[in-house]
């Protein structure tokens, strides 16, 4: 667990610069929260997986809470059958300066009631009913992007882990990944040596 915490203090002393950069406090006061399904490798024991019949995914399912840049400030991963209601009240609250959130229709009175019960302010962001295909939605399109952030890390196409703690672990270097770009503004490796001169003409 040593290195999981070491982890976790880098991501978050990068949170807190790349949002000092953008003009904001250190510490956000407002959070969103979201979920999303994976399918595991064979990696994964059955034991720590589950089916989600909404998305039709065997797998685990990603609970995060992002700030109102889509910056990472909790994760917890469960089985993919867990509800999004019962996987939310394990990351709200996680942030003590946290006083408003922002979750979309799935989440229900239990979770709405925890939040509540934390002293934690809501609205539940919904699809405007005629709406087809994917559109952005009011503040909740911040998290939407974590997670095509997130997905750009091939290792997280798929949840590769045997254990959970290990799943949320790479989520958290995939953001430190993100942010620490943003911080250098480097978008490209450099570290890539020049091509070696042999004296003959160039293939590309």
């Amino acid at each position: 667990m040593g290195s999981r915490r070491t982890t976790e203090a880098i991501h978050g002393l990068l949170r807190r610069h790349v949002r000092e950069q953008t003009g904001r406090s250190a510490e956000p006061t407002a959070a969103i929260i979201d979920a999303r399904a994976v399918k595991a490798s064979s990696n994964a024991p059955e034991a720590s997986q589950g089916y989600d019949a909404g998305k039709r995914t065997k797998g685990r399912k990603q609970h995060i809470a992002t700030d109102t840049l889509g910056l990472l400030l909790a994760v917890v991963i469960t089985a993919a059958s867990v509800q999004d209601t019962n996987g939310g009240k394990d990351v709200t609250a996680r942030h003590p300066t946290v006083t408003a959130e922002w979750v979309d229709g799935g989440y229900k009175a239990g979770f709405l009631q925890h939040a509540a019960d934390a002293g934690i302010s809501f609205a539940v962001v919904q699809k405007d009913p005629g709406q087809k295909g994917f559109a952005p939605l009011p503040r909740r399109w911040a998290v939407e992007r974590t997670f095509g952030w997130l997905v750009l890390h091939r290792r997280l196409v798929r949840d590769y882990e045997t254990l959970p703690e290990r799943s949320a672990t790479m989520i958290y270097w995939a953001m430190i990944d993100n942010m620490s770009k943003r911080l250098t503004g480097e978008n490209t490796p450099t570290w890539r040596d020049a091509p070696a001169d042999t004296g003959e003409p160039s293939l590309t």
